[in-house]
């Protein structure tokens, strides 16, 4: 058929602080070139929330001359662009739109925005999560204006819109296309939507930055590696949130969560899941996890509950009414922090065993504090 390239499969893909860029060596005084505002960033994820300060246009002026684009919105989502967010498409082939979604380029799960945010964020001061990581949250080019397309949305992406997103940012003027969603690991570069359209950006002078992945530190895990694009892989950092853990022998260890919660060092009894088992709908195994409605209400409401997973984010311990959780993971190594719905910090393999051996070991004063 003229005008046809290749034919394959219409697969759907998934989607992959204020401290990163001061970590990378690219610090905030950083000489600055006028022509960083002529730079428009095309954006293909899940949208972008417009209200938000990282994409004010205060001190822009009107996009470059070169920009072709448009933006596409419904009047009911009170969505509108400016001289920052210049354009705005969103694609769904089949027509099926989901409860959770916007039938706009608006963002419905933060993915997009953060993206767009870290690439071309304005500086705004004082951000932070609940008073951690303050600071000024900025993108790469502050300056840059910022193309939106949305290929995904909560169910994932398909490649019929990823191509077409791709076609509409190569016609409507973007120096950089950015995307972080996940690609294909055959190596058949003929098959993969984003290797196919990421070459034809090429072929046209821009450069497509890609994702490596979610996936790693193991080998072979990198799901975007065409040559023809850049691939940005995720790195430790020098900052980490850490809880500390206070037990009834006044031993104190210190683990990582970002603990919002503040229990006014007041004490609480602590029990391991294991020996809190729901015996109506679950068993002991599937309580030492503290997975939703595996632990008894009874035994555990009140306390602070010992897991051996950080997986189920608090959630099981929170529905059984405890007043915190402990988790202990199967690695050796806790290296990031994640945000629970109760009080919680979370260890490795050593401090957590101490720390199992300390409830094992004390029948009645087996007390602690967060």
């Amino acid at each position: 058929i003229k005008g046809v390239v290749s034919v394959f499969p219409n697969e759907k893909r998934k989607l992959h602080t204020t401290r990163s860029w001061d970590f990378m060596g690219f610090p905030q005084q950083v000489e600055r070139a006028t022509m960083e505002s002529d730079v428009i960033i095309g954006v293909l994820d899940i949208g972008i929330w417009p209200e938000s300060l990282s994409f004010d246009d205060k001190g822009l002026g009107p996009p470059p001359s070169k920009w072709k684009g448009s933006c596409q919105f419904q009047p009911q989502d009170n969505f509108t662009c400016n001289n920052k967010i210049i354009g705005a498409k969103y694609y769904r082939s089949d027509g099926l739109l989901l409860p959770d979604d916007f039938e706009s380029p608006r963002d419905s799960d933060g993915h997009g925005t953060h993206t767009a945010s870290t690439a071309a964020g304005n500086l705004v001061d004082g951000a932070s999560l609940y008073g951690f990581g303050s600071g000024t949250a900025r993108g790469g080019v502050p300056s840059a204006r910022i193309a939106v397309y949305k290929i995904c949305w909560s169910d994932g992406c398909q490649d019929a819109d990823i191509l077409v997103g791709f076609d509409d940012a190569i016609s409507d003027g973007v120096d950089i296309i950015s995307i972080s969603v996940e690609g294909g690991r055959t190596g058949d570069y003929f098959e993969h939507a984003i290797d196919v359209a990421s070459f034809h950006a090429m072929k046209n002078g821009i450069l497509t930055v890609i994702s490596a992945g979610n996936d790693g530190p193991r080998r072979s895990t990198i799901s975007n590696f065409s040559p023809w694009s850049l691939s940005v892989v995720a790195s430790t950092i020098d900052r980490k949130f850490s809880t500390k853990v206070q037990l009834g022998n006044n031993k104190i260890y210190e683990g990582v969560s970002i603990n919002t919660f503040d229990l006014k060092n007041k004490t609480y009894p602590m029990i391991y899941g294991g020996d809190a088992a729901n015996t109506t709908s679950t068993s002991t195994i599937s309580s030492r996890f503290c997975f939703p409605n595996s632990l008894d209400k009874n035994l555990v409401k009140g306390k602070i509950v010992l897991c051996d997973t950080i997986l189920t984010n608090g959630i099981g311990a929170l529905l059984a009414g405890a007043a915190g959780t402990v988790a202990r993971d199967q690695g050796n190594n806790i290296d990031y922090s994640s945000l629970f719905p109760l009080p919680a910090s979370c260890f490795n393999l050593i401090d957590g065993r101490n720390i199992f051996e300390y409830v094992n070991s004390t029948r009645y004063d087996y007390s602690m504090r967060i």
